[in-house]
């Protein structure tokens, strides 16, 4: 009891004490960092002087243009948005166990585009690529309406319903997705074992792109509702007293939200815990004002993501293990630390 008053008491004092764009800088070069290192290390290693200068071979030069450094960007991306949406989830339903994971975001997603692989086919119909993200982010939409919804079946927001609801729609989710691959062709089933496991494997600039089109913008529109996340911490009566029109900012937040975790699992299909791990990770250390939590969670997310890729094409190479095995393996024993600590503190 005293040892936890005492770290509750130096944790409040080193929050004080932080100056968010130190902190923002120092994530920054955290992750520029391991870009560096991610970008030299593979089956194929190249140096980092050679990088650096660009004093490159021809077939050095292919590596890194065509296989390198669109996989090193899409990790950064898709971790960013995954740290990002977590923390505004969270925020949104103030509690640090809202994972657009945990409670059927990503799965609601990840079945829409396992319909459009299946139903529509490799065509994706006259959108083309932009279609595996708009499918997302219907799936994703859709899951989280239905999860603020069950969340509030008493009128007040409960967090067990939320994750009941959560685990109730990732199961429909995972049968929908077990039922397509039956169904599905020998192509079709490779594909939909991608979204499944989780993959960063498939990175090309074009779809990369297209992400990256999608998902910063969502990024600025989430970073600037923090203002707003921060009144809502205060309740919803205070907020709106305030001024917040909170049913505004849930739809938008919800919206946002969705779009973004579509076009990530768009292009990388399931990957878990990053969206739970990372804001609640940056929350412990920094505190809980969402003007820095919220980028603070995307240069964290996009860290951990390019990490844990770098791991999973590297430890058992020429052949590389999903990233989303990985993340998962980190990120349960973490969730179940976050449930024991939380039922410890009552609530």
């Amino acid at each position: 009891m005293i040892r936890t008053v005492k770290w509750r008491r130096f944790s409040l004092l080193w929050q004080r004490e932080q100056n968010p764009f130190v902190i923002l800088v120092c994530l920054s070069l955290i992750l520029s960092l391991i870009v560096l290192i991610a970008t030299s290390i593979g089956a194929i290693s190249i140096s980092l002087p050679d990088i650096l200068f660009f004093d490159l071979s021809e077939f050095d030069q292919m590596i890194l243009l065509s296989i390198r450094l669109p996989r090193v960007l899409l990790a950064v991306v898709v971790g960013a948005a995954l740290g990002i949406s977590g923390a505004a989830m969270q925020g949104l339903f103030r509690n640090p166990l809202a994972d657009p994971g945990l409670i059927g975001i990503t799965g609601g997603a990840a079945l829409a585009v396992s319909c459009m692989i299946v139903v529509i086919g490799p065509a994706y119909g006259f959108l083309g690529l932009y279609s595996l993200g708009i499918a997302a982010f219907v799936g994703g939409m859709i899951t989280s309406l239905v999860i603020l919804r069950m969340s509030r079946l008493t009128g007040v927001f409960s967090v067990t319903h939320m994750l009941l609801a959560g685990i109730a729609i990732n199961a429909l989710t995972f049968a929908g997705t077990g039922f397509l691959t039956f169904i599905s062709d020998d192509q079709q089933l490779r594909a939909l074992t991608f979204w499944t496991m989780g993959s960063l494997g498939g990175a090309m600039w074009e779809p990369v792109l297209v992400c990256l089109s999608i998902i910063l913008p969502s990024m600025w529109f989430l970073t600037k509702k923090a203002r707003e996340l921060n009144v809502l911490l205060l309740g919803e009566e205070n907020a709106a007293y305030i001024g917040v029109d909170t049913h505004k900012l849930k739809r938008t937040i919800i919206l946002t939200s969705a779009l973004c975790v579509g076009a990530a699992v768009a292009v990388s299909g399931i990957i878990g815990f990053i969206g739970l791990v990372v804001p609640h990770l940056i929350r412990l250390l920094f505190g809980a004002d969402h003007k820095l939590l919220i980028p603070a969670s995307a240069l964290l997310g996009a860290a951990l993501l390019l990490f844990a890729d770098t791991i999973a094409r590297t430890i058992v190479a020429p052949s590389e293990m999903p990233v989303g095995v990985l993340t998962s393996l980190v990120g349960g024993p973490f969730f179940l630390w976050l449930l024991i600590k939380q039922n410890s503190n009552g609530n």
